[in-house]
């Protein structure tokens, strides 16, 4: 028998677990005889079902956090503003006197500027007449450009970099390291912060066009099946059902049938949750191409920011102090500096983000005490926060079952050790994009779910049953439930996410 901590495994029988096997099993039907059924005296029956697991869904996140919305398409695509100031990250050379010479490799978020070969990088806005604010590890200049040229960056002389040539505007030679031309060696940062001309002179000889970026997505189909045959289906029980999709009573199959419903209902989400845009190719069943799409772990991890508790004391929790949260705010300074976020969290992160907000209280008469404490010495007692202030920053803080439930990534997370999935931190509100298909901006929530639909056919969530039992259709004597759902989720803003590890 495994053991966990202080504690032990159940037995064989601690669980049931649904089987895909279309025959009887040992865990799937009740021995009459081991229940006392070769004796003459009557057992005292207790015919309603234990629901010793309390609700078993783990759905709900996306309805807290997000919409859906219908799609006529095979993918959605939609863009993303850019960054209005001009910010870059190179290589600067101090070439003598007051002379510096700065080489954009990257933008400020570490994008390296790509350009066809023999070609200058051309998606930078740096323009002659520019005054800029150059700095290394050491030090920092002021200066005004002069000249904005290319040249080959050396090697194979096919890699291209923009040249900005500098004149700082007080003495030189403050400390600008000389730093060999490479795309690999960024060490300088480089920040347009106005022009300077002078009387009578011309304007500008180039403007600058904002930026964008475009994402897509393409929705998953999924689909789902139960059957009973006819004999079953009209076969009382001696066990009561119930369930969280509202079946009721002691035909058996009513609980199956509603567990598939509800055991679909969540992959819906957790679909959404973990799916992956395929990069190898994938033959599914009938030859049909398995393309992917994106969820919001993937989106997080490519779009967004990761977080992984550098100064926590608990390696198993994401975030257990401030500097965590200062590390945190200071990444999202970065970005939107969205004021409101919602946290979702296993346990052991939740209850250390617990310890942490009660071990600033006093504890004592007359000492300060914090959030739902609300000033209250009779409250002392009362450990559990559900949101904090921080900075300008309010973060809200509620538990993720789907990180918690040991069948999905409550068990996943144990055997996952540094890349174990420990939360998540969303904002709250919406934002404005460019939808491509209606041609117009549009406020959304961040995270939203697309799905198809149409005058005709609605693949939100679509049930049929086939068969001859209750209304036949086929000659089959059985009864068949269908589902299937085709939908992907959008993810709008991915920068302003953190993915807790």
């Amino acid at each position: 028998m495994a053991t966990y901590g202080a504690f032990e495994a159940g037995g064989a029988n601690f669980n049931s677990v649904p089987s895909a096997q279309k025959h009887t099993l040992a865990g799937n039907y009740v021995d009459l005889r081991a229940a006392g059924w070769t004796q003459q005296y009557l057992p005292d029956l207790m015919d309603k079902e234990a629901e010793v697991f309390g609700n078993r869904t783990v759905g709900g996140f996306l309805e807290m956090v997000g919409a859906a919305e219908p799609m006529s398409s095979d993918q959605v695509v939609w863009s993303e503003q850019g960054r209005l100031h001009l910010s870059y990250q190179g290589n600067c050379t101090h070439a003598t006197g007051a002379t510096y010479v700065f080489q954009i490799v990257k933008d400020i978020d570490g994008n390296v500027l790509t350009a066809a070969t023999g070609k200058a990088y051309a998606n930078h806005g740096v323009r002659v007449g520019d005054l800029v604010l150059i700095t290394d590890a050491d030090a920092s200049v002021k200066g005004y450009v002069t000249a904005v040229d290319t040249q080959s960056n050396g090697g194979s002389g096919d890699v291209y970099a923009a040249i900005v040539t500098v004149s700082a505007l007080t003495d030189g030679g403050t400390g600008i390291g000389t730093v060999a031309a490479s795309v690999t060696n960024v060490t300088c940062g480089l920040m347009v912060f106005g022009s300077s001309y002078g009387k009578g002179t011309n304007g500008r000889a180039n403007g600058n066009q904002p930026g964008f970026k475009s994402f897509s997505n393409r929705p998953l189909i999924m689909k789902d099946k139960y059957e009973v045959s006819g004999s079953d289906a009209s076969q009382i029980g001696w066990i009561e059902v119930s369930g969280e999709d509202g079946q009721a009573g002691y035909m058996w199959y009513l609980k199956a049938a509603g567990d598939t419903r509800q055991r679909f209902a969540d992959y819906l989400e957790m679909t959404m949750l973990e799916a992956e845009k395929a990069t190898n190719a994938i033959t599914g069943e009938h030859s049909a191409t398995i393309e992917g799409s994106e969820g919001l772990f993937a989106a997080m991890a490519d779009r967004g920011n990761i977080y992984n508790g550098i100064n926590n004391a608990d390696a198993t929790a994401a975030a257990d102090n401030l500097l965590d949260f200062d590390d945190i705010i200071a990444k999202f300074d970065t970005q939107g500096a969205i004021e409101e976020y919602m946290m979702f969290l296993n346990r052991n992160t939740s209850l250390k983000i617990d310890d942490m907000l009660a071990g600033m209280n006093s504890y004592g008469a007359g000492g300060t005490s914090y959030g739902v404490f609300n000033n209250e010495e009779d409250m002392a007692l009362n450990l559990g926060f559900s949101g904090f202030r921080r900075g300008s920053y309010d973060f809200y803080k509620s538990d993720f079952r789907y990180l918690n439930d040991l069948a999905t990534r409550g068990g996943i997370n144990a055997k996952a050790g540094a890349n174990a999935i420990r939360g998540v931190i969303v904002p709250a509100g919406t934002s404005t994009v460019y939808d491509q298909q209606l041609g117009k901006n549009l406020k959304r929530p961040f995270l939203h779910v697309r799905y198809r639909a149409s005058a005709t056919d609605n693949r939100k969530i679509k049930t049929w049953t086939t068969g001859s039992v209750g209304a036949a259709t086929s000659a089959l004597d059985a009864m068949q439930i269908h589902i299937l759902s085709e939908r992907c989720l959008v993810v709008q803003g991915a920068n302003n996410f953190m993915l807790m590890q």
